[in-house]
């Protein structure tokens, strides 16, 4: 049965928000998971939706929040870079669906522009073309590394680092990366589960 009342309900709710974007002088973006699903990207939404995506660490019981630590990389430094291997790679060769151009195209005609708040660390904005300097990434990204120590509050890029990972196993068949100074094994520079190593100093710098 066709619900006349739910749509008309719904169409001024956008016709409302419409409205609201004319008046605005500046629009801020707010991005989660859900923002990189319809280019292909996986959301870990639950136990089972992480599993599906890393068969190798179900077999292994290993839940998003036990991998995506500092102490999984203690523990077994080529899993957890199996893992976050796997994520940069993947990461890397995404290309940001539609809906990133409609956003530009949105903040190209407001005063102020456009700006971007993003727990995601994936690096999607900046692959759409949006302006860096209006982006915070508030967990950091994937795309720069840290010492996992840490030895020091320097931040690197990643672009030096082609991970090779065994799907089947979750686990980095080349070298871990290293940090440059102490020679200690180097992590991605994001924000982890019980995460007290985590240098902040670029994701601060872009507040």
């Amino acid at each position: 049965m066709h619900d006349s009342g739910s749509e008309s309900s719904n169409l001024s709710a956008v016709e409302r928000a419409a409205a609201l974007m004319e008046q605005a002088d500046a629009l801020i973006v707010a991005a989660g998971a859900g923002m990189g699903v319809d280019s292909g990207l996986p959301d870990f939404r639950g136990k089972e939706g992480f599993w599906r995506a890393y068969p190798a660490l179900r077999e292994a019981r290993l839940d998003f929040y036990s991998v995506a630590s500092p102490a999984a990389f203690h523990s077994l430094p080529e899993r957890a870079w199996g893992f976050y291997g796997h994520r940069l790679a993947l990461y890397r060769k995404t290309v940001p669906h539609h809906g990133f151009e409609f956003l530009k195209r949105w903040g190209s005609q407001i005063f102020h522009g456009l700006s971007v708040f993003t727990s995601n660390v994936d690096g999607q904005f900046q692959k759409a073309g949006f302006d860096q300097s209006r982006i915070h990434e508030c967990h950091g990204s994937i795309h720069h590394l840290q010492c996992l120590e840490p030895c020091h509050q320097g931040i690197w890029s990643a672009d030096g680092f082609q991970p090779d990972v065994d799907e089947q196993t979750c686990r980095l068949l080349n070298p871990t990366p290293f940090c440059p100074h102490c020679g200690g094994l180097a992590r991605p520079n994001v924000l982890m589960f019980g995460d007290g190593g985590w240098v902040d100093r670029r994701s601060a710098a872009q507040g």
